[in-house]
């Protein structure tokens, strides 16, 4: 029996979550933010078309294929031909004038398998640096960098021989945003933090896959199609959102109090707590505080801060109130 499955990462830098000197460039026009892709992915072919579109940085195919014996043993494995990088480029412009810079991939580094008694699993770790220039500071000898930090995801595919795939992201780079599609095409989960701070200083030579680490990555849950739909309303609305930076430990909300703001977690993870017990957490791409809009002024819930967090902060008579509630009805679903 031959199993072959595909997974995928898209690596894309979200709204606001450039910081410094390049946020400034941002502002500029010398660089641009990504919309955040579909949440449906529909093959390869899609992943090429987004790239030509410039929709990402770069994106991780893996596409493996496993032979079993009649009694679920392997036997034979291997790569795709269409597996491996799949590089972006960079675009920068100066009044009307622009050039694109295409991304520099390093080689792709696929570990030995590690063949179970029914079961293979495939890691590969793809990645680069953008073809622009990016001297900075950095605290390891010579102590300046001219070339861009790398990026770079490690993607695992595990062959079962009853005909399953299971997808892990297991290692990426601090920044930007990665995403993770199952072996369905769809959205599985995604990096719950982005920390531009320390990609810019610590993501080259040895402290990358090419050298001698790879980085963990807290893997956050998808958020609903609901959330998704107000989430493009919150960040296209005609005022320009108030972004809150808050460290790791802050207060978000505190349940009982007060409260007529709506919150969209743009970056980091946030522990939800009701009468004092953990029911869950919350990262990228999740809605928060609409049931005080909709049930009274007061906080159902207690949200903190688990890492760093960016919010952007909006007001209710700004957003749609019927896909307020839909956000809300959900919210009690997952409480039950």
């Amino acid at each position: 029996m031959r199993v072959a499955h595909t997974a995928t990462t898209l690596s894309w830098i979200p709204s606001e979550s450039a910081q410094g000197l390049l946020e400034s460039g941002f502002q500029m026009g010398l660089a641009h933010y990504d919309p955040p892709p579909s949440d449906v992915l529909s093959g390869p072919d899609e992943v090429r078309r987004l790239r030509d579109d410039d929709r990402f940085r770069f994106a991780n195919v893996l596409a493996g294929w496993a032979e079993f014996s009649d009694d679920g043993v392997p036997t034979a494995w291997g790569y795709d031909d269409e597996s491996g990088v799949v590089m972006g480029s960079t675009t920068v412009r100066i009044a009307s004038v622009g050039a694109t810079f295409a991304g520099v991939a390093l080689p792709t580094l696929r570990p030995s398998p590690d063949v179970g008694t029914d079961s293979v699993r495939l890691v590969q770790t793809v990645g680069g640096r953008t073809g622009v220039p990016l001297p900075r500071t950095v605290p390891y000898t010579p102590l300046v960098r001219w070339q861009a930090p790398i990026v770079w995801t490690t993607l695992a595919l595990t062959l079962h021989s009853d005909g399953r795939g299971e997808v892990e992201l297991s290692g990426a780079s601090p920044f930007p945003r990665h995403w993770l599609f199952g072996t369905d095409g769809r959205l599985l989960g995604k990096s719950g933090l982005t920390d531009m701070k320390r990609w810019l200083s610590d993501s080259f030579g040895p402290r990358s896959p090419w050298g001698e680490q790879d980085s963990p990555v807290l893997v956050a849950a998808v958020e609903s199609a609901a959330e998704r739909a107000l989430s493009a309303q919150i960040m296209q609305a005609g005022r320009r959102p108030r972004v809150e930076r808050l460290a790791a430990g802050s207060e978000i909300a505190r349940q009982g109090n007060a409260g007529e703001d709506v919150y969209l977690v743009l970056d980091g993870v946030c522990a939800v707590e009701v009468d004092g017990r953990v029911v869950g957490q919350v990262g990228p791409g999740a809605i928060v505080g609409e049931r005080a809009v909709l049930e009274g002024g007061r906080r159902t819930a207690t949200m903190t801060a688990l890492t760093p967090v960016r919010l952007a902060v909006a007001s209710a008579a700004d957003l749609d109130r019927a896909r307020l509630a839909e956000v809300a009805r959900e919210h009690r679903r997952e409480e039950d």
